[in-house]
């Protein structure tokens, strides 16, 4: 009976010590970091601590993203011209007009992030930030490459993940490729972005979203050849290249294919006397956002209507 006792005694002592403080890990995890550091457009450093619920966005192409990787529900300030998608219409306005932004109002909504766009100055930027703001400088995309990046960038910055959505765009942009490499023909191609002076109306030139969109639709842009990024193009060389089609981003202006072949000079264009002229949305052409893909599709339906059928 006292052997039995002392051996279930030995056990007990040997089962406290394997479950006690000399059981325990030494070390213990180290936690894990939530903070985000990212390099923006401008080469500047941009560290948040976690990612931010409050962000304010100074441009349409920045609203556009933020909603589509999810983060429509943490902007809390927008500029004045971001109306996409509607739910944008209702939050705060903080100017934009004319580059005229109201820091006081920036300011006073007290967010973890600005996200800022080409379209708003470096020194906009350092006002923002000597004023103790978080800004990240968003670059446009020169490629649908490049805003894969930036969706995913952003993303990242207000805690959300953009593969899903990446890979969407990925495959429409693919399906479009694929009807287009099939193709032997690239219709010539005039796109309006402003024809206040019909002798000398803006179109895109090289480098510019509008050129990489036509040209990836299958189309030849005639302002590819200028020299500026957003040039005006005299009525002589209109006549002399004499598009087979003719875009009209300005019809969200009042601009119709009616006028268009009223205008005096333009008769001997071949878009006008075929009446290949076709109105288009600019939102989807200009705006450096997820919508670049709507644009590249309507495009590649409207220059080669045959492939899409």
């Amino acid at each position: 009976m006292f052997r039995k006792s002392l051996i279930l005694t030995l056990l007990l002592a040997f089962f406290v010590a394997g479950c006690g403080p000399a059981s325990l890990p030494t070390e213990m995890p180290a936690p894990v970091s939530t903070e985000i550091q990212l390099t923006d457009g401008l080469g500047r450093s941009v560290v948040l601590n976690e990612a931010a619920q409050k962000v304010i966005s100074l441009s349409p192409s920045n609203t556009e993203i933020l909603f589509a990787v999810g983060a429509g529900a943490q902007v809390i300030g927008r500029d004045e011209f971001s109306d996409y998608p509607e739910e944008a219409r209702a939050i705060k306005s903080v100017g934009g007009s004319m580059g005229e932004y109201s820091v006081e109002d920036i300011v006073v909504l007290q967010p973890d992030l600005v996200l800022a766009a080409e379209i708003n100055s470096p020194e906009l930027v350092k006002q923002l930030e000597d004023l103790g703001l978080t800004v990240y400088y968003l670059k446009n995309p020169k490629t649908f490459e490049d805003l894969y990046v930036n969706l995913e960038i952003v993303a990242q910055l207000t805690g959300h993940d953009a593969t899903a959505l990446n890979d969407s765009l990925k495959t429409r942009v693919a399906a479009v490729d694929e009807k287009i490499m099939a193709l032997n023909y690239a219709p010539t191609v005039f796109y309006e972005i402003d024809a206040t002076d019909p002798a000398k109306p803006y179109t895109y030139g090289p480098g510019t979203f509008g050129d990489m969109l036509i040209s990836r639709a299958g189309g030849i842009n005639i302002g590819a050849d200028l020299k500026d990024a957003y040039p005006q193009i005299s009525l002589e060389q209109l006549v002399v290249s004499s598009p087979a089609i003719v875009l009209l981003g300005d019809s969200m202006w009042g601009v119709t294919v009616e006028s268009v072949l009223a205008r005096p000079g333009w008769e001997t264009i071949e878009a006008v006397k075929s009446k290949q002229i076709f109105p288009i949305d600019d939102n989807l052409i200009s705006r450096p956002g997820p919508r670049l893909v709507d644009g590249l599709e309507q495009l590649a339906k409207l220059l080669n209507p045959g492939a899409f059928n």
